[in-house]
């Protein structure tokens, strides 16, 4: 899965995740909160405004949340446009709520960040602007004009116009701070969202694949006995037949049965179902991720060996599929940037098996080192831009390689390096990236010995 899968992923519109009903909710919490503001500066402080107005303003709002209750049904999604114009609404209620009320001299200006909040949250980059700079206007209209409170004294209830300025002055801060804050955050979870599903879609496919060639060398395997059955009768049919004709056809018989024998036989060698083959030396099954890159117009060189001074055998690992297609993304990845080769060393000892992955491609950009295997990452920025023109590769696939192999208890790790052949300028250098992945013997899953079963004994057949 490359990154254009997740860029699809990410183009879902964000707003059609939110429910009506939680937004229904959310503002019959913002009417009780309003009416209470109101109920407690009319009775406990005694402040006087506009009361009817006031309560207009509510009902406003109280009136669409019971028609849009009424018209739609609960587990209603809004499309980007109707969460905007919901936002927009609360936007302008709030606003002109607050002008009938002290404006930015009432304590509560400060919620105006709220539906801010949300759009960055929820709505693409434009419907968040939209929703910023009207939210500006309105905090700088009501520092302007607004209708100020008055005690039963007739004194105004209004601080000095420097902590207006103030209030105002953090208020538009708070909504450009918010939004970018909220927006920046939130694109990181969804991107991380994507890319885990990402992860999850390319290892049931690799599953998938190595059940279906469980299921194409179990078909071998029952398949072989009655192939081998209508050779040996069309065998003896040829012997015994002196027609020409049907001598014929007891030949074609047996030359389909033969074919039939071929064809099971090479689709039996993907099957993973036998024990024997669900296993394998930890070089075979780096073998097989390479295995589609191998006729790509580039060397692959293998160097495969104990550590200096370790005897320890090879270790037999499990063929898992997070194990495979993560290998199989990095060997991808350096046989895309290679210029000519790649190189995969295999080491272990007795407690670590090392893999390395050495290109002789421009490298990793130093200043993308550290945030390789994010999913964030959109490209990798070449040395020469021109070598890989429209190459739009590397975040999701690394991500991907490095999220599966980290499960299976490997620890991954990107550099760039060279090979010490100064004194040679004729050999090719491993002057490209360098990966690393390391594991511990234990973490790779080494198949259990089975003592009831010996190399030679078949697998049990049912029929």
């Amino acid at each position: 899965m490359s990154d254009p899968t997740l860029a699809m992923m990410g183009r879902g519109r964000r707003a059609d995740w939110v429910r009506l009903r939680s937004m229904v909710q959310l503002r019959w919490a913002a009417i009780a909160g309003q009416l209470g503001a109101i109920l407690a500066t009319q009775h406990m402080y005694n402040l006087s405004f506009d009361i009817g107005l006031v309560y207009l303003v509510i009902g406003a709002l109280a009136i669409s949340n019971v028609v849009a209750s009424f018209i739609y049904p609960e587990n209603k999604r809004l499309s980007e446009i109707e969460l905007f114009s919901i936002l927009m609404f609360d936007v302008v209620q709030l606003a002109i709520l607050l002008a009938l009320t002290g404006g930015l001299n009432n304590p509560f200006a400060l919620l105006i960040l709220a539906p801010v909040t949300i759009s960055a949250t929820t709505l693409q980059l434009r419907g968040t602007l939209v929703m910023g700079v009207v939210a500006i206007v309105a905090v700088t209209m009501l520092g302007l004009w607004h209708i100020p409170l008055h005690t039963p004294a007739g004194h105004t209830m209004q601080i000095p116009r420097d902590f207006v300025f103030g209030i105002w002055a953090a208020i538009v801060i708070g909504i450009v701070f918010q939004a970018i804050y909220a927006r920046r955050i939130t694109a990181e979870i969804n991107a991380m969202s994507d890319a885990l599903m990402a992860t999850q879609m390319a290892l049931a496919r690799e599953q998938k694949l190595t059940d279906l060639g469980g299921v194409v060398a179990a078909a071998a395997h029952e398949l072989g006995t009655p192939l081998a059955t209508i050779k040996l009768v069309s065998s003896e049919l040829m012997e015994e037949l002196s027609a020409d004709e049907h001598r014929a056809d007891a030949a074609l018989i047996r030359d389909q049965a033969d074919r039939c024998r071929d064809i099971l036989r090479s689709m039996g060698r993907a099957g993973k179902d036998d024990p024997h083959l669900r296993s394998g030396p930890f070089s075979s099954v780096v073998q097989e991720a390479a295995e589609p890159h191998q006729d790509r117009g580039k060397d692959i060189l293998w160097d495969i060996a104990p550590m200096e001074g370790s005897a320890a055998d090879q270790p037999v690992i499990l063929r898992r599929p997070e194990i495979i297609h993560g290998l199989r993304n990095l060997i991808q990845n350096a046989v895309d940037f290679a210029e000519s080769r790649v190189w995969i060393d295999i080491v272990w000892d007795e407690r670590r098996v090392l893999l390395r992955i050495t290109d002789d491609g421009p490298g990793f950009p130093s200043q993308m080192l550290p945030r390789l295997g994010d999913p964030l990452v959109r490209r990798r920025w070449l040395t020469d831009p021109q070598s890989r023109p429209g190459y739009d590769g590397m975040g999701l696939g690394l991500f991907i390689a490095k999220t599966l192999l980290e499960r299976s208890g490997a620890e991954v790790s990107f550099a760039n390096g060279v090979d010490p052949t100064e004194g040679d300028p004729a050999p090719a250098r491993r002057s490209g990236a360098i990966i690393e992945v390391s594991w511990r013997r234990g973490s790779l899953g080494e198949p259990q010995p089975d003592r009831a079963r010996t190399l030679g004994d078949p697998p049990p057949v049912t029929s």
